[in-house]
């Protein structure tokens, strides 16, 4: 069973431009963001420190658990289940830091930069350069045009991509986010790591350069461990996790915001409430808590400031305000995936209030007008 729905968010304070524009359309959708934060209890946005570093405290013990376990047995036939798990934590660590990238793990700006890159360097992720285009990502959530990451291409710039493009973008979308941080997405320029690029500002200049220097320090230090301990050390201890890490990274962002009937939008079109509602929630079962419930998006999406164990309480709040635009997908992950991954590849290159489509359909269509 899916609800249709959507989701808004807004920045650490609730943004007046953001209200006004809200308001000032309202006559598209039945409610405003107003509305919907006065729904949520105000604890909600109150990020407790303790809770948050138990969680972080928590990734890194089980982490170093399952490290443990695996330097002991020594086996080939645990390698295998070790490099699933520790991913996976890999994973819930990378979400811990993306609180952190929010400002929603604490109140204290210098707590929220140790800790994001505490989590985010020894998975090769530069936390300011992310944190960065992240923010660009939601402040331009189902906008075609200024979107930063699973947004759609038009069927023009589709049909000029290389075969390398295709086959990265839309056949192997499952380890792509290392080439993202180098190359970003189709027909964005720039790097995650160069001051210099688009994504930032220059006050963002030292930022930056210091994630930057961290995740070249970390690349530096495997490259150590694989000279001292060989490669076979290195591949079984980080670069299988870190690959299962990766694939948890695309899954998840991607089925953020791909779906066939999410809508997206052009120009004057789009405002940023109404986009932002072109995402959806999705339930992972058993890995829900795991991954700290990362998969409950659309109030994410709203309020871009609420810890993660808040977003449940927050989704229950403003459901009955969001009523059919309220977007869920309780079908399993595997199954959403292999949909999405056939049916989405581009966009109409003219229009608003546009869908995911594919060359398979755009051809069957064809020949049914023909």
């Amino acid at each position: 069973m899916r609800q249709i729905g959507i989701c808004v968010h807004s920045n650490t304070v609730l943004n007046p431009s953001v209200l006004s524009d809200s308001a000032s359309r309202k006559g598209e959708l039945p409610f405003t963001l107003q509305d919907l934060r006065n729904a949520i209890p105000a604890h909600c946005f109150e990020p407790s420190t303790f809770r948050s570093l138990a969680y972080f405290f928590l990734d890194l013990g089980l982490i170093a658990g399952l490290y443990a376990i695996a330097a002991y047995l020594d086996s080939w036939l645990f390698y295998p289940i070790f490099w699933i798990m520790q991913g996976t934590l890999f994973w819930s660590l990378f979400v811990v830091g993306h609180d952190c990238g929010h400002r929603s793990f604490s109140k204290y700006k210098w707590l929220n930069d140790l800790v994001g890159h505490l989590s985010h360097t020894p998975i090769l992720v530069p936390f300011h350069g992310w944190r960065i285009s992240h923010r660009t990502h939601h402040a331009n959530t189902g906008n075609i045009d200024t979107d930063e990451s699973w947004y759609p291409v038009p069927e023009a710039t589709y049909n000029r991509m290389s075969w390398a493009e295709k086959l990265g973008r839309f056949y192997l979308p499952l380890v792509a986010y290392p080439i993202y941080l180098f190359r970003r997405s189709p027909d964005r320029k720039g790097s995650h790591f160069h001051p210099g690029s688009d994504l930032f500002k220059p006050s963002e200049k030292w930022d930056v350069l210091t994630s930057s220097f961290l995740y070249f320090s970390m690349i530096g230090f495997l490259a150590y461990l694989g000279f001292q301990f060989g490669f076979v050390f290195l591949l079984k201890f980080y670069l299988m996790p870190y690959l299962v890490f990766v694939v948890w990274l695309d899954l998840v962002t991607f089925l953020h915001h791909t779906e066939s009937d999410i809508p997206w939008y052009r120009g004057n079109d789009w405002y940023f409430l109404k986009g932002a509602l072109s995402t959806i929630d999705r339930d992972y079962g058993f890995i829900n808590s795991i991954h700290h419930d990362i998969g409950t998006h659309v109030a994410h999406h709203i309020f871009l400031n609420m810890p993660h164990y808040r977003l449940k309480e927050a989704t229950e709040a403003i459901k009955p305000i969001l009523g059919d635009y309220y977007r869920k997908s309780t079908e399993p992950i595997w199954k959403s995936f292999v949909k999405s991954y056939w049916a989405c590849h581009f966009v109409a290159d003219q229009g608003s209030k546009v869908y995911y489509q594919s060359p398979t359909n755009v051809q069957a269509q064809s020949q049914t007008n023909g």
